[in-house]
């Protein structure tokens, strides 16, 4: 059987020249990804789970294709990864041309002025005008965990506030951080000492709460329970990401700054899956005019090749003494080389408004939907980071098992999808800004139809 939908459109940024349609040509999954399905069951840990067991031989633009030749609609980048496009031309490119010249010195050994380019970029494009320093890891937790090491060091303090519906990580540090219990902490235990949590402001879950009032009430209780003083940072996703892509109140964000400010608490803003022109904003404190202390950086930062950062106040960043902070691969010369070409695109390609032009469909869509069925409790998010939160229409509360099955019935029509959600009944999208308008509309009808039979 071979469903094609939509005719193949030029790919608008980035990626090879695939036939940018959704085309099955066996169910999903196929009967090769089913062996290789069972490859991955007898050779790879049990604990490494997957979406959607079909395996991958080519993407580009809008598309991922598998080994048994279906082309499937990518509505998840490998989450927020792939921004400028998988196997993106410009990206391909430098790494192509890096890999002819070396892959490995280790900066802290013999240096290579790629990472020193890197770090440049990113102290140009940050929020905020003051000094700023750069230090480059492999991946998100890695840069969490050494946010917090040199806000620590910085402030003397210890203790560390993280919020509700958080995700920050898993290794023990940011697992520790993180809220939700499975699959990230059940089992793992104990955790890092002297991490806290406090309220998010959650529009749709705290009765549409007032964003200065919800932060006077997290202030509140940080005073009371841990104390300003014992306190070197606060660490926050400015839209949370696993925890169901909640959009803070206004005001929430800038008050917990403004009290950070007053306090000599380090202000760390989240900003892996947030950041790099996903919401419409090179990043989203940029949205609310905040600019944070540290920011954190991975996930579309290198085209999908490995590579995180934390960007900050040139004082906070100097504080560790020397061989305090850095890795054998943190900014390896092939994901610089990749970050580079991948920052370039950003910019030339103008992709923060091409973000917009995603969420302005996005929206729409989803929001039409939402006006005739009550199980879409709510759609929220930024530019081409937007989710449904699904709900029983009767009561309001979390419907994760009708989550599940509208994810599955998607995926079984070729198009990825992803769910998040402290309550497990979010579905996220997160398109590489490289899709084309059909085949993004294409992909929200098929969601569209999978809900309204589920």
């Amino acid at each position: 059987m071979t469903l094609v939908a939509s005719p193949p459109t030029t790919v608008p940024v980035g990626g090879p020249s695939l036939p940018q349609e959704r085309r099955l040509v066996t169910s999903i999954p196929g009967p090769k990804s089913q062996a290789l399905q069972a490859r991955k069951t007898a050779a790879v840990s049990a604990g490494v789970g997957v979406t959607l067991p079909v395996y991958i031989v080519a993407g580009g633009g809008g598309v991922l294709v598998d080994i048994d030749g279906n082309s499937l609609i990518d509505l998840g980048s490998g989450i927020a990864v792939t921004g400028v496009g998988n196997s993106a031309p410009r990206v391909v490119e430098a790494v192509a041309a890096q890999l002819a010249q070396f892959t490995h010195t280790c900066f802290t050994v013999a240096p290579y002025d790629s990472y020193i380019e890197v770090a440049e970029t990113l102290n140009r494009i940050t929020p905020g005008e003051h000094a700023k320093r750069t230090a480059l890891f492999n991946s998100g937790a890695e840069a969490v965990e050494n946010a917090v090491k040199i806000a620590r060091h910085y402030t003397g303090r210890q203790a560390v506030v993280a919020f509700d519906h958080a995700y920050h990580g898993r290794t023990t540090l940011t697992m520790s951080l993180t809220a939700k219990n499975q699959p990230y902490k059940n089992g793992f235990g104990p955790f890092a000492a002297e991490v806290y949590r406090a309220p998010m402001s959650y529009p749709l879950r705290d009765g549409g709460l007032d964003g200065v009032v919800a932060a006077k009430r997290t202030i509140s209780q940080i005073e009371k329970q841990i104390g300003a003083e014992n306190l070197a940072a606060l660490i926050i996703e400015p839209i949370q990401g696993e925890g169901g892509f909640i959009v803070p109140a206004a005001g929430f964000l800038a008050t917990l700054l403004a009290w950070c400010r007053a306090n000599g608490v380090v202000f760390i803003a989240d900003e892996v899956q947030t950041g790099f022109a996903r919401t419409g904003a090179m990043f989203a404190c940029d949205h609310e005019d905040i600019v944070p202390d540290l920011i954190v950086m991975a996930k579309g930062i290198a085209g999908g090749l490995p590579l995180s950062a934390v960007t900050g106040r040139a004082e906070i960043m100097d504080a560790p003494q020397a061989g305090g902070i850095g890795g054998t691969y943190g900014g390896n010369p092939l994901a610089c080389a990749a970050a580079l070409a991948t920052l370039d695109t950003y910019e030339s390609e103008n992709l923060v408004q091409r973000a917009r032009e995603i969420g302005t469909i996005l929206t729409g869509r989803l929001n039409a939907i939402r006006a005739f069925d009550k199980r879409v409790g709510d759609v929220r998010g930024r530019g081409a980071m937007i989710a449904i939160e699904l709900v029983d229409s009767a009561t309001g509360e979390p419907d994760a098992a009708l989550t599940s099955r509208v994810a599955a019935a998607a995926h079984a029509q070729g198009v990825i999808v992803l769910t998040c959600g402290t309550y497990g009944n979010v579905i996220r999208f997160l398109p590489p800004l490289s899709i084309s308008d059909d085949l993004l509309v294409e992909g929200l009808q098929v969601v569209a139809h999978a809900l309204a039979n589920a």
